[in-house]
Parts: C-alpha cells; sequence; structure tokens
C-alpha cells in the first residue's frame, strides 16, 4: 500500500466517525425539540409507565418481586422500573433503527454516505437517553438500598455495550428488510407486543414457574413431551438483558458468568447476521426506496 493510501485510510475513517457522532448529536438533540420540559420528558414517560403498571399490577392483581439479593429492596415498582426503561431502549432501538433507511430516504439518494451510520445513530442517541432513565431508577434504588449500589454500578458500561451491539444486529437487519418488504413494520408490531410479555418486563420468573407447575400437572404435552414454557422464558435474550440489569441496578449484585456469556452470544450472533445482510443488500438500497 502506497504512502498516500495510508494516510486515505485513516482520514476516511475519521471523517467516517464524525459523521456518525454528527447524526447521533442530532438525533440526541432533535429528540424533544421545540418542547417545553426537553429531555426531562425522557423521566416523565418511563417514570409514568411504571405508575400505571405498578398499580395495575402490582396493587390491582397483587404482583410481587423477589427482594433484591444484596439490597434487600421489596418494591415492585422498582423492580418494574428496571424491566421498563430497558424494555423501552431495545424496544424503540430497534424500532428506530429499522426505520432509519426510509426515514433517511432523502439524504441517502442525494448523499453518498456510509449507510451503516444512519441506524447505528439511532441505537447510539436511544442509550444516550437510556442513560438518563437507567441512572435515574438507580439512584432511587440507592437511596432505598444504600451504598453499596456503587460497588456493581459499572457493570452498567459493558451490559449497555452489548445492548446496542444486540440492538444494532437486529436494527440493521430490519432496516434492509423493511426497504425491501414494508409489511415487515407491520409484522414486527405483532412481535413486539408478544416480547413485551414474554420477556418478564412486568411478570416475575416464579410467576411463570407457577403456571409450568399447574402445566405439568395438568399433563399438557408438547411434542411428546412437558410444554417448556419456562424454558422458552428464559431462553428469550430480551429476558436475559433485563435479568442482567436487575441484577445490577436492583440486587446490587453481579449477572451470573452463565448469563454474561449468554447476553455475548446473542449480541456478536445478531451482529454478525446483521452484517452479513448489510453487506449483502445495502448495495440496492437506494434503487428501493
Amino acid at each position: 500500500m502506497s504512502a498516500s493510501a495510508e494516510r486515505a485510510v485513516p482520514g476516511a475513517r475519521r471523517i467516517t466517525l464524525n459523521l456518525l457522532k454528527n447524526l447521533t448529536l442530532r438525533e440526541i438533540r432533535s429528540e424533544y425539540k421545540r418542547t417545553a420540559l426537553g429531555r426531562v420528558w425522557s423521566l416523565i414517560n418511563p417514570l409514568a409507565q411504571v405508575a400505571i403498571y405498578g398499580i395495575v399490577f402490582g396493587l390491582i392483581f397483587g404482583a410481587e418481586a423477589d427482594p433484591g439479593i444484596n439490597s434487600g429492596i421489596h418494591l415492585f415498582a422498582l423492580w418494574l422500573g428496571v424491566g421498563i426503561v430497558t424494555w423501552g431502549f431495545i424496544n424503540v432501538g430497534i424500532r428506530e433503527a429499522m426505520q432509519s433507511f426510509l426515514g433517511y430516504q432523502g439524504l441517502l439518494k442525494k448523499v453518498a454516505l456510509p449507510r451503516w451510520t444512519l441506524p447505528a445513530s439511532k441505537v447510539l442517541s436511544r442509550a444516550a437517553t437510556y442513560l438518563t432513565e437507567i441512572a435515574a431508577v438507580a439512584v432511587i434504588c440507592g437511596v432505598l438500598g444504600g451504598w453499596e449500589i456503587l460497588l456493581r454500578i459499572w457493570m452498567l458500561v459493558p451490559l449497555i455495550a452489548l445492548t446496542v451491539v444486540f440492538i444494532y444486529g437486529i436494527g440493521l437487519v430490519l432496516a434492509i428488510g423493511i426497504v425491501y418488504f414494508r409489511d415487515i413494520e407491520h409484522f414486527w408490531g405483532i412481535i413486539t407486543q408478544i416480547f413485551f410479555y414474554a420477556s418478564g418486563v412486568m411478570i416475575p420468573v416464579r410467576t411463570v414457574a407457577t403456571v409450568q407447575e399447574r402445566l405439568d400437572e395438568s399433563g399438557y404435552r408438547f411434542l411428546g413431551g412437558p410444554v417448556p414454557l419456562q424454558a422458552a422464558f428464559e431462553a428469550n435474550p430480551v429476558f436475559q438483558f433485563l435479568t442482567a440489569y436487575r441484577r445490577v441496578v436492583y440486587d446490587f449484585a453481579f449477572p451470573e458468568w452463565q448469563l454474561l456469556l449468554s447476553l455475548t452470544l446473542w449480541a456478536a450472533g445478531t451482529l454478525i447476521v446483521g452484517l452479513f445482510v448489510y453487506t449483502r443488500f445495502q448495495a440496492k438500497i437506494v434503487e428501493e426506496l
């Protein structure tokens, strides 16, 4: 490689990173543009959901979460709060990444740019919002559970990094897919509703275990064996992410190494699939828009 070519590669990388940074900042600044409360809405919205679901499921239906492992916190609303804000991060991040090529189609038709930066900027801007939300929940947990949360809170850094990669991988596949098949957006809306309840956002795993026992006692069969309800529930990657965040913020504990390994494999797997689909089909995005 010539000296000029060697200089060109780092220069191109810097340009791409600057583009990604500027796109991300643009998304962050525009999220609550022209609103009186600005980014305060990033706290109001999830807290309102926590209050609503906490009243419905906690007070009316009597749902309970186990006490925090090290924190001793025994408050369903806080356990729910970690799940709500984390689910919002994953759900909205995937949806916005999925719609990124359609949303920027005017730019794509006029300017040649690294197209992968568009869904990436959506995910990174959503991660910035999530930092505010999970920090607010962590502060409340720290006030109620004690300063020991400081010994574990740093674990959020690798967890958020894994979540960003996981979201980006799925979002990249869907962003490509929706360009070719617009029905994907509607199918994904249905899948999202199913995943909301199948990911343990508001349903403790012990509730699922109780249902599993009833199914086993009733003799229900699936493909010749017991119905694997609890196994399917716990294998859900979103459930695993929620569990990891709850370990840190609600329990003041470290996620089990098996859980971290599983999350790493899920993140790596979705990224590999996403990059493969992107490499295979991104060249014709503009033609299909």
